[in-house]
Formats: structure tokens, sequence, C-alpha cells
């Protein structure tokens, strides 16, 4: 059996939900040979995730997204270096969890690249999603050696809403990324500026209008200096919008390409190899509805496992799939914790137990007796 989850946000990381399966389905069938692979988005715990593959561990220093340092993972395999950007520039690194689109950085992303390109890194995978802030990308080009200059020739302060102020670029002191290979991993999003843009989704999100015509007015003159001095027009690609427009800096610094996160994550973890011949796949994350089918990681894993000949069975705290949504997505079954607890605190709190709990119903319907005399 294949354990290959997603984390539960806010309660469980991918790795612990699938510490929690093999424990309780180990209790339950101990006959069973059980196969832990946690997986990820590209988004919060994409680095664990690898790790958990087996991808060694580097720690690194890091600016966090406040200017405080923080001690940030990327994961390595040969020549391929996984780099989160959450690990270093997400929301989890700001001490009450909340974005902060105007002043945030994400710098410590930047500082991450440079230290994978120092350890001989060809092929470097950016994990995106889950950022605290909206700077475009600019805080990360800063972490790189980049200056973003003020009109007296000062460096700008952090964060989305500075941007407004910057007069020029000064890139001399990029490292040499002549032969590395940049792959952007992760929620596409939409373009860094306009209605689908980086301002106002954070508006849409609950940010205040004032707020977004800052950051619109600073990402547009980002988009403005960034896209002449790399000479790449960068501002309306896929890819551009995501996690507060690193993508965008990615796209036009780093020659970066866009791949599906889910889809090639699972390709990048060994997915398939680890799924072949398996007698059960169990996925799932901390809420399986409609938006799961748009990308989500279970219906990623759900249509490999169906590639490799699995049955996929999901597990989450909630859900809000119909039977035919489920049928379409290849999952056969959703073990829910609001089944067995509907307080939505102490589901949270007591999200392991109650997973060890649900593993007695998943093995009961989907896993043979074992052989007499065992």
């Amino acid at each position: 059996m294949l354990l290959a989850p997603d984390r539960f946000a806010g309660a469980l990381s991918a790795a612990r939900v699938a510490g929690h399966l093999a424990a309780g389905l180990g209790r339950v069938r101990p006959d069973v040979p059980l196969v832990a692979l946690p997986v990820a988005d590209g988004g919060d715990g994409t680095a664990e995730a690898a790790i958990a593959a087996g991808w060694r561990r580097v720690e690194v220093r890091v600016c966090g997204p406040t200017g405080r340092p923080v001690t940030a993972a990327l994961a390595v395999r040969g020549d391929t270096a996984l780099v989160e950007m959450a690990e270093a520039s997400g929301a989890r690194r700001v001490p009450d969890g909340r974005p902060q689109p105007l002043t945030a950085t994400s710098a410590g992303t930047g500082q991450l690249l440079v230290h994978a390109v120092r350890m001989g890194a060809r092929r470097i995978v950016l994990g995106l999603g889950g950022a605290a802030g909206a700077d475009g990308g600019a805080g990360m080009v800063q972490g790189m050696g980049g200056r973003l200059l003020d009109a007296l020739g000062n460096d700008l302060p952090p964060g989305g809403a500075a941007l407004r102020a910057l007069h020029a670029l000064d890139l001399r002191g990029l490292p040499d990324l002549s032969g590395v290979r940049v792959v952007i991993a992760g929620d596409a999003g939409g373009p860094l500026l306009g209605r689908a843009g980086v301002a106002a989704a954070g508006h849409r999100s609950g940010g205040g209008r004032e707020e977004a015509r800052l950051l619109d007015a600073g990402l547009r003159r980002w988009a403005d200096l960034a896209e002449a001095a790399s000479r790449r027009a960068a501002r309306d690609l896929a890819g551009a919008g995501a996690a507060g427009g690193v993508g965008f800096a990615a796209l036009a610094f780093l020659g970066a390409t866009v791949e599906p996160g889910t889809p090639f994550l699972l390709d990048l973890l060994g997915f398939t190899e680890k799924a072949r011949g398996a007698r059960l796949v169990v996925t799932g994350e901390a809420t399986l509805d409609a938006a799961s089918l748009r990308g989500g990681t279970p219906a990623g894993v759900a249509r490999a496992a169906a590639r490799a000949g699995a049955q996929v069975v999901a597990v989450a705290c909630r859900r809000g799939l119909t039977g035919e949504q489920l049928r379409r997505a290849r999952i056969q079954a959703v073990y829910a914790l609001e089944d067995i607890e509907r307080d939505p605190a102490r589901r949270t709190r007591r999200a392991g137990s109650l997973l060890e709990e649900l593993t007695v119903a998943i093995a009961a319907e989907w896993l043979p007796p074992a052989p007499a005399g065992r």
C-alpha cells in the first residue's frame, strides 16, 4: 500500500499525515507492506516531501519575510535542488501567520537560490505558494545580490509598496546562472498586474482598496524596469502572479519555465515507480472539495495512480464532493475526520489520532482479509 497524502493545512504536515496513517494501518493490518511518500504541489511542505522521499536536507540561515533571520531547508538530489519559497518567505514565517503584502520581502528565497547555485545545482525546482508578501519577486532579486535603487541612489526598503519609488536596478551582483535550468512548480496563477493580478487578488481576499492601489502601482513600476533590464516581457505570462509575483521575477531574471505543480513533483519524487503494483493508494488533504479537482494534489495522485493500475481512496478533515465528482476524479472513497469529530477545534487538535481511527474503516473496506493462520 502506498501512502501519498498532502498536508492537512493548519493541523499536520504531509509527513505527519502519512505517519499517522502508517501507525493506524500497522496496528490493524501489520501484514500489509506500507510505503510512505508524502507529496505536495509546490507550496508549503514541498521541501519536506522531497526530504521524506530520500532527498538530502540542507539548512540555510536566510532573511525571513519580516527581515528577521530564519533557518530554511532546501532539498538536494544529485545536481537538482528543490527550493521552496514558503520555507524562507512564506506566511508561516510571519509571527501571526498573516500575509503582509505591502512590506514582506522574498529576499530569503533569493538567498536560497544563490546557495543552491554555489552547491553546484544545475537544475533548480522553485516551489511557489503560501507567500507572506507581494513584492513581485523584487526581494528575491535583492536576496540574489541585485540592488533596487531610488532616485537618490539609495536601496529601497522591502515590500511591494516601496516599489513605487523604484528608479533604477543594479544587477551586477547577480550570480552567473548560465547552464542552470530553473523550473517553477506550483499553482501557475495569473498575470502580475490587472484584474487577475496580484494586487487585485489580495483585494478580493480581504485587502483594502487603498492597499491594492499602492501595491498595483509599485508592481507596475517594478514590471516596467525589470522587463527593461532583463529584456524579457514576463508580466502577462502564466505563472507571473504566483506567490505574490515571485513567479514574475523568476520568469524575467532566471529564465524559468513553468510546470504544473502536482504532476511535475510526483514525477520528481518517483511516484509512478512506487505506485506500480500497489494494492491501494491513500492520498488526501485538509479539505477535499471542488477546488481539489482543479490542480489539487489528491486529484493529481489519483490520475497518476490510475495510470499505474492502483485504486485510490482519500482522507480529509472535511469533504464536499459528490459521488459523481469522486468517480470522475478516479477516487473510490473519502474518509473524513468530520465523520467522527464534528467540532472543528477538536478535529484540528486531534487530527493525528482521528486519522489513525479512520484506518480501521479503510482496512476493513479495501484490504482483503489476511490469510488464515497469520
